[in-house]
């Protein structure tokens, strides 16, 4: 499978890697807008092609998968033209930046027959399929409440077009809850969900922190934080009747090596350790491009299906919403 990049920025350089440690993948084009910054980025990844024209690189016929590396206020005009191409498309996270643009996006994703995954790349990793494993296990009980928080100094990085904290890092926690409630109680359960959030802005004026509190079904509640001008900091934990998981390494960072608890209230605890061959972004293009040579249109469950992407997508115009 021939991949093609748009963008040349850091996150660019991270799937570069993943693809060319994926023996059944070529990274064959990259398009950017600086000449000199693509020259550099095709040296250092062997890539055999460059564009300085987006169109240019997703009208080439030699590529099989489009990943969409640009700012998130971009995904969905290149997502409509590489689906009117018909190529199978990776698109980062998040998806879009507003509803509207996710209905123009995955309306011509359906109308052109093509695979389409949103690239929340941990969904991928075995952690997760361990972790969906205790979850359905009934072993903590009935689900009570999640916690969550990620904050990272990304601020100076990020376009500001790209709409801040909610949708560069908020995404993490909101679609890990989705699909905590998802595997527990079925994701219906957020349907008749209230919410409330605070936040603050930075000084390019988009949301930069903020806390958004959910109740859901007949008792559950949510917690979630993000940041985007401090630290790195990850926290997750969910409660239910009978006792909690904590992960303790980065559920959003999964690597060779991660882990995370279970405890019983007042009676146990275990650590669960779940090795790995690689990261969350080595699974993520493996399991992409077995997909796209099996015909699939969309990722399978646990990972991120079209339909998933869209209600992640409700959740944070909501919570944006909400602060606003």
């Amino acid at each position: 499978m021939k991949w093609g990049i748009l963008g040349t920025s850091f996150i660019s350089g991270v799937m570069a890697e993943a693809i060319k440690n994926d023996d059944k993948s070529e990274l064959y084009a990259v398009a950017g807008r600086s000449e000199q910054n693509l020259k550099a980025f095709a040296e250092q990844y062997s890539v055999e092609k460059i564009f300085t024209d987006y169109t240019a690189l997703i009208e080439d016929e030699q590529v099989d998968i489009i990943y969409i590396a640009l700012p998130n206020h971009l995904h969905h005009d290149f997502i409509v033209k590489a689906a009117k191409q018909g190529k199978a498309i990776l698109c980062e996270k998040s998806l879009s930046v507003d509803m509207e643009k996710t209905k123009l996006a995955l309306n011509a994703v359906e109308a052109h027959g093509v695979f389409f995954a949103e690239g929340l790349m941990y969904l991928h990793h075995p952690l997760i399929r361990e972790l969906v494993s205790v979850l359905k296990s009934g072993e903590i009980g009935e689900l009570r409440s999640v916690h969550a928080s990620y904050i990272a100094s990304i601020a100076q990085f990020v376009n500001p077009d790209s709409k801040g904290a909610l949708y560069n890092l908020g995404c993490y926690p909101i679609s890990l809850l989705h699909l905590v409630v998802k595997s527990m109680l079925g994701e219906q359960a957020l349907e008749g969900r209230t919410a409330v959030a605070i936040g603050r802005r930075g000084q390019d004026g988009n949301i930069c922190e903020s806390n958004l509190m959910m109740r859901f079904g007949d008792q559950q509640t949510a917690n979630l934080h993000t940041a985007e001008d401090h630290g790195l900091k990850h926290q997750f934990t969910i409660l239910g009747s009978k006792g909690c998981i904590t992960l303790d390494s980065n559920p959003w960072l999964p690597a060779k090596e991660n882990q995370f608890s279970v405890e019983i209230y007042e009676t146990s605890k275990r650590i669960v350790s779940v090795a790995a061959e690689g990261d969350a972004f080595f699974y993520q293009v493996r399991n992409i491009r077995e997909a796209v040579e099996n015909g699939k249109k969309a990722l399978e469950y646990p990972c991120a299906t079209w339909n998933d992407s869209y209600r992640i997508m409700q959740l944070l115009t909501e919570w944006e919403t909400l602060v606003s």
